[in-house]
C-alpha cells in the first residue's frame, strides 16, 4: 500500500546538500503565498537585501533564481556571452568544465586556461592567456571548485581580467556564506551560488548578482539573450522596482521562506564570523583526520575550508567505505568526480554542520569503518 514518504535523517557531510538548519525547516512549512501577493513582494525585497549583505555588494540586480546553482551558471553565461564572443574559462575541475559546455552551446568561442585538478588557478597562466587573447569579452572561473577542494584567489584573478577590459563571472556555489567573498571590492561583474551548502538551506535556489557594468552590457547587446527563462531583462521586471511587478514565473514561496530564514540566521551570526567559524573548524578536521592517517589532497593555502578532498589510502575500497558509513553511522560523504574519481573522498563541513560535534562524529565514524 502506498503511504507518505519518510526520508532517513541522514548526516550529510558530502559536497552538498548539507543538513538544513531546524529553523529553516520550520519556515518551509508556513502557508503558501501567491508569487504576486503584496506580502510575497515584500519578502522578495527582504531576500534581496539579505543577499546583498551575504555577497558584500550594493548591486541592485541581486536576487535568487528558482532553480539550482547550475541555472545560475547558465544565467550568467547566457546573459553576458553572445554568439561569436571569445570567452576564457579557467578549468581545474568538473564544474569549470561545465562552463565551457554552456559557452559552446550558445555559440561562444572558448579558450581554456588549464589547471591541475586539486590546485588553485595560477594567476600567471590567466594573464598569459589574456595577453594572447586581448579580444576576450568574458573570463569565467570557479572560486571554490567542488570537485577538487581547491580554492582560487578570485580577487587577484579579477584584477588581472579588468586590466584587459573583459567582464568577470565567478562561480561561488561552494563558497558563499562560508568563505570570504567581496563582490564589490573585488569587482566581480556576475556571480551565482546555491542554497544548499554554506547557507544551510534546501536545494533548488540560486542566489545571483550582476554589477551595473554587466547590466549595461546586457541592455546593449546586439543579439537578444538566447534564453527566455534566464533573460535578465525579463527577470528584473519581476524582481526590481516599487509597486507592481511583471509576472515572470510562479516562484516557490515556501522555498523562499526557507532561504529568507537561512539568510537571517547568517546575518545574526555575522558573515565574517561565519567565514572564521568555517576556517577554524576546517583546521580542526584536517588535524583530526591526520590522527587517523588520512591526508588532504589540496595544499593548505589553496584549500576550501568547508569542503575537503581526502586522499584514499592504498588498498582501501573507497565505495565500500562510503556504503559502510551510510549503513553503520547514517553518514554520507562524497566520492571523487572526473579525474579524481576513485582517488579521493569529499567531506563537507559547511553551514549548520560546521561545528566540533560533526568533526568528532565524522572522524570517529571513518576510524570505525576503515579499521
Amino acid at each position: 500500500m502506498n503511504k507518505s514518504f519518510t526520508p532517513y535523517n541522514r548526516i550529510l557531510m558530502g559536497p552538498g546538500p548539507s543538513n538544513v538548519h531546524p529553523q529553516v525547516l520550520k519556515a518551509l512549512s508556513k502557508p503558501a503565498l501567491g508569487h504576486l501577493d503584496p506580502q510575497f513582494i515584500e519578502l522578495m525585497d527582504e531576500i534581496k537585501s539579505l543577499l546583498k549583505y551575504t555577497f558584500k555588494t550594493e548591486n541592485e540586480a541581486t536576487f535568487v533564481l528558482s532553480g539550482p546553482g547550475s541555472l545560475g551558471m547558465e544565467a550568467c553565461l547566457v546573459n553576458l556571452v553572445q554568439s561569436g564572443d571569445k570567452v576564457i574559462v579557467c578549468v581545474g575541475g568538473y564544474f569549470a568544465n561545465r562552463m565551457t559546455q554552456i559557452v559552446e552551446k550558445i555559440g561562444g568561442h572558448v579558450v581554456v586556461v588549464k589547471e591541475t585538478w586539486g590546485r588553485a588557478i595560477d594567476p600567471q597562466k590567466l594573464e598569459d592567456t589574456l595577453k594572447q587573447n586581448p579580444d576576450a569579452k568574458v573570463v569565467a572561473f570557479v572560486h571554490a571548485e567542488t570537485s577538487t577542494g581547491a580554492l582560487s584567489n578570485i580577487k587577484t584573478l579579477a584584477e588581472i581580467v579588468h586590466k584587459f577590459g573583459a567582464l568577470v563571472i565567478a562561480d561561488t556555489v561552494t563558497s558563499l556564506g562560508a568563505v570570504e567573498i567581496q563582490i564589490d571590492k573585488w569587482q566581480i561583474d556576475a556571480s551565482y551560488s546555491c542554497s544548499q551548502k554554506g547557507l544551510s538551506c534546501v536545494a533548488g535556489m540560486s542566489p545571483i548578482t550582476f554589477s551595473p557594468r554587466a547590466i549595461d552590457y546586457i541592455k546593449n547587446r546586439k543579439i537578444p539573450v538566447q534564453s527566455w527563462f534566464n533573460d535578465l531583462n525579463l527577470l528584473l521586471s519581476y524582481w526590481n522596482g516599487p509597486g507592481k511587478r511583471a509576472y515572470h514565473h510562479t516562484a516557490p514561496s515556501n522555498q523562499f521562506y526557507g532561504l529568507h530564514e537561512a539568510l537571517l540566521l547568517l546575518k545574526e551570526e555575522g558573515i565574517e564570523n561565519s567565514w572564521r567559524r568555517h576556517k577554524e573548524n576546517s583546521v580542526k578536521l584536517v588535524s583530526r583526520l591526520k590522527d587517523i592517517g588520512l591526508e588532504p589532497l589540496v595544499p593548505e593555502n589553496e584549500r576550501i575550508p568547508n569542503l575537503l578532498t581526502i586522499k584514499i589510502p592504498d588498498g582501501v575500497d573507497e565505495a565500500k567505505i562510503r556504503m559502510e558509513l551510510l549503513k553503520k553511522h547514517n553518514l554520507e560523504i562524497g566520492a571523487g568526480l572526473g579525474e579524481l574519481a576513485g582517488k579521493v573522498w569529499r567531506i563537507g563541513l559547511m553551514g549548520y554542520n560546521s561545528n566540533e560535534k560533526m568533526i568528532e562524529f565524522c572522524v570517529n565514524s571513518l576510524k570505525d569503518v576503515i579499521g
